[in-house]
């Protein structure tokens, strides 16, 4: 699957020898902007741990699980011809199963003290609260999980672009839905637009601990966290 648009930006299935740039893209921007991780500071800790060479095996089982996903065929770049191909976007996504929800949740509390772990608990309570499986009548969906396009390249329609062709990919690979958490405005604005609707939503503002103190407090508009979901 490849497309080129008129501004010269090609689309086109993942591959392995991808990664490097996606992550790199992931590290530099993604984490920087998405509302929960700039919140949270996962940008600046991830960089302070590898320059103190700390949790190198956090990091490796991170890169070995994307290349997993990637290894599913369901992931898609955004490359600039007119600069020689250069990765200006991507999209990481993944297929899922009911039994994923229970895989999550144990995954997330085990975490749920480090780094990302905070942000792993939110997306499984909103994932068992949500239960797509079980409101679509399901036994599996395209997960769409992480979408960034390169600041310099914003504004151009390029994350709406991967979105519509994941729709395409996970229509061809047989699945009957495409879902994605949205915990930015933005995004889930983006995906409305292309016909998504939101399923479910949670406030951070109504997120607390257990002193009842809200646990993430992202900047305005990023009030709430909402999952986007289609059949295909």
């Amino acid at each position: 699957m490849a497309s080129k648009t008129t501004d010269n930006v090609i689309l086109r299935v993942m591959r392995k020898e991808d990664y490097k740039n996606v992550r790199a893209l992931l590290k530099e921007d993604f984490l920087a902007s998405e509302p929960l991780c700039q919140f949270s500071g996962i940008a600046s800790q991830w960089q302070n741990e590898e320059k103190r060479g700390e949790n190198k095996e956090k990091y490796e089982k991170f890169d070995d699980n994307n290349l997993e996903v990637i290894a599913q065929g369901t992931s898609l770049v955004a490359l600039d011809e007119d600069n020689g191909g250069r990765l200006v976007g991507f999209v990481l996504a993944e297929a899922q199963f009911p039994e994923d929800i229970e895989k999550h949740r144990i995954e997330a509390e085990a975490s749920r003290q480090i780094g990302f772990g905070r942000i792993r608990v939110i997306l499984s309570k909103v994932e068992r609260e949500a239960n797509i499986f079980e409101r679509f009548g399901i036994s599996k969906v395209l997960y769409s999980n992480v979408t960034s396009v390169d600041a310099s390249m914003r504004g151009k329609g390029i994350g709406s672009r991967l979105a519509a062709a994941l729709m395409d990919v996970g229509r061809s690979k047989g699945f009957p839905a495409m879902v994605a958490y949205c915990t930015s405005f933005y995004s889930a604005r983006q995906k409305e637009a292309l016909g998504m609707q939101c399923i479910y939503s949670l406030a951070y503002a109504d997120y607390k601990d257990d002193q009842e103190r809200p646990i993430f407090t992202p900047a305005e508009p990023n009030t709430m966290l909402r999952v986007m979901a289609i059949k295909l």
